[in-house]
């Protein structure tokens, strides 16, 4: 039998989503939508299989149980296109990249996009993975030791390096801190978008922070169009990255290149997408650990054997599968996308029901983690639950940290990976502890973060 520590009596409960016994009022249910989506689904939505909504007369179907989910995102995919509330929150940045476009348009984008998530590839990207985990903890060991820093944003600055030096060919082409900075202002205006959505006002509504938003998008956009028009001019050759392959693309059925705008768009998908999911897992796998030393422990011996006491090198990473399961347990209670939200094109039935056309179906990702019928002690971290015998006799749509199915998540091996070579990097060398009393706040902004960040003490081990 697997023993399950307990987090020491003195630290304060770990951080989850209090949901509602009952559906909110509406009035109290828009006020909550724009400090916290996540926070309106009801506590059914953490029980039951299914559960009908409805907001001034439009329904909602949650689907929680695993059989539903696969009929929705595998079996029955083509019957379904992103939701209205994803188009009019990210579109406005994204344009129609392989994020947010459907169809013809999205098939030939992913088939575009997929040479460089190859594992070959991926792999060959692991010495600049490993480089900037290094001076991630060069700086973090420079610090008095006791030092309290951000490791939120620590954690966003190094995975958006990678994202630089194996997207974009190498630093120096763009700001990084504003570019930080931009994707936040702009994530934050997402809640006031979804229930301006939900309320069926047009999309010209004003709402607060919104003149900040359309600054960053603005930003955004014409800083991805420059780095594509100095790739057009000093050519492709030789470089090794996703810049060089979106602007040497062509549709293998037809031809088509892509234009400025689209390979700007899948750029700012990736930089986006790419740099703050992976932080935020790497953010909420170090909050875990500060919580529990026992399973730190066994993650630093892990690394310590694997690595035979010498520096982390591209060949270790691979065997490193207890500090990987660690990554997958923190990503299922904090799963950096926390929900995906489908709406049917057509008349369709799920398991045995119908919906009309139009209708949005809810993939709640936070809650089916957490959901009672689906996992032993919901809220207890427990990095064994991903032991290849757990994996094995559990249902493949109980856990969706990338999605499932066609649109599953180009990135998913990039990011384990990644995740995998930083947090290596970083818990040999340095441990984190929590700030005494601090509970995180969990927001939804599309992305699941800590709301005041993740303030931690890092000192050598």
């Amino acid at each position: 039998m697997t023993a399950h520590p307990t987090p020491p009596r003195d630290l304060p409960p770990a951080a989850r989503i209090d949901p509602p016994a009952a559906p909110l009022p509406p009035l109290r249910f828009i006020r909550t939508v724009v400090r916290n989506p996540v926070e309106t689904w009801p506590q059914a939505v953490y029980r039951e299989p299914a559960y009908r909504s409805s907001f001034l007369g439009h329904p909602t179907l949650f689907v929680m149980d695993p059989a539903l989910i696969r009929e929705v995102m595998v079996d029955q995919a083509d019957a379904f296109e992103k939701s209205e509330v994803l188009r009019r929150s990210l579109s406005p940045a994204l344009g129609d990249a392989i994020l947010t476009a459907d169809g013809a348009r999205w098939r030939w984008q992913r088939r575009a996009a997929a040479p460089i998530f190859r594992n070959e590839r991926i792999v060959s990207f692991l010495p600049a993975m490993i480089g900037a985990a290094e001076r991630t903890r060069d700086a973090l060991a420079a610090l008095p030791a006791g030092s309290e820093v951000d490791l939120a944003r620590t954690m966003m600055r190094t995975t958006f390096d990678i994202i630089v030096e194996t997207m974009l060919s190498g630093p120096g082409a763009i700001d990084a801190a504003r570019v930080e900075r931009g994707i936040t202002d702009y994530l934050e205006s997402t809640s006031w978008i979804f229930a301006l959505t939900l309320m069926r006002l047009p999309s010209w509504t004003p709402f607060p922070g919104r003149r900040r938003a359309e600054r960053a998008r603005s930003y955004l956009r014409d800083e991805l169009l420059r780095l594509v028009a100095e790739g057009r001019r000093t050519g492709t050759e030789g470089r090794n990255d996703l810049l060089s392959l979106l602007l040497a693309a062509r549709d293998a059925e037809t031809g088509q290149a892509m234009t400025d705008r689209d390979v700007a768009d899948n750029l700012l998908t990736f930089v986006t997408a790419g740099h703050e999911t992976t932080a935020l897992a790497l953010t909420w796998t170090l909050y875990l650990l500060a919580r529990h030393p026992e399973i730190e422990a066994r993650v630093v011996a892990e690394i310590a054997a694997v690595t035979d006491g010498g520096p982390l090198l591209p060949g270790h990473v691979e065997a490193l599968a207890y500090t990987r399961q660690t990554i997958q347990e923190a990503m299922r209670l904090y799963p950096p996308a926390p929900v995906v939200v489908r709406a049917a094109l057509q008349p369709v039935e799920i398991g045995g029901e119908r919906i009309d056309a139009g209708t949005p179906v809810t993939v709640p990702i936070y809650a089916i983690h957490r959901h009672a019928r689906l996992w032993d002690d919901p809220d207890r971290f427990d990095p064994d639950r991903f032991a290849p015998e757990a994996v094995r006799a559990r249902d493949r749509y109980a856990y969706l940290p990338f999605g499932a199915g066609p649109r599953i998540c180009i990135g998913m091996s990039f990011a384990l990976m990644e995740a995998v070579a930083i947090l290596a990097v970083l818990v040999r060398a340095l441990a984190f502890r929590l700030r005494p009393g601090f509970v995180p706040t969990l927001k939804q902004r599309i992305t699941l973060r800590p709301a005041e960040g993740m303030p931690l003490r890092v000192g050598p081990r």
